[in-house]
């Protein structure tokens, strides 16, 4: 069985092509079989009042994508930038790992995977801000 499979808990929201799908009342388990589908859990969307951080403004227009909010040729040039940019900033092997993950992701389409690199980064963004003098 192939796929992106979506465990959903009771009254969980997904958006799938631009359509917002609740769930039940009980989990359940999708399996989403078209390969090219754009999927969220609204759960992990980042509001635009919370793209505050230069990964969180990054993750915010790549999701934007994904929603179909924007259109993903025109966007593309400004969020690879948006990576690069970051890869000045992120120099440890781990975030230049998910960095080039995103880019090869945006590179291929594949904007889920793109956002999902891309957040990868976020804990660690948290804690360069926690840190940073005040």
């Amino acid at each position: 069985m192939g796929g992106l499979v979506l465990k959903l808990a009771p009254k969980e929201r997904v958006l799938v092509n631009g359509a917002v799908i609740e769930n039940g009342d009980r989990r359940t388990r999708l399996s989403i079989m078209t390969p090219d589908a754009n999927i969220l859990r609204l759960r992990d969307a980042i509001h635009p009042e919370e793209a505050t951080t230069p990964v969180r403004r990054v993750c915010y227009a790549a999701q934007l994508v994904l929603t179909g909010d924007s259109d993903p040729q025109e966007s593309r040039l400004t969020l690879l930038r948006r990576i690069e940019e970051l890869s000045q900033v992120f120099t440890d092997i781990d975030s230049r790992k998910s960095l080039a993950e995103a880019t090869q992701a945006l590179v291929d389409n594949q904007h889920y995977r793109c956002l999902k690199s891309l957040r990868a980064l976020l804990p660690r963004e948290d804690r360069l801000l926690a840190a940073r003098p005040s």
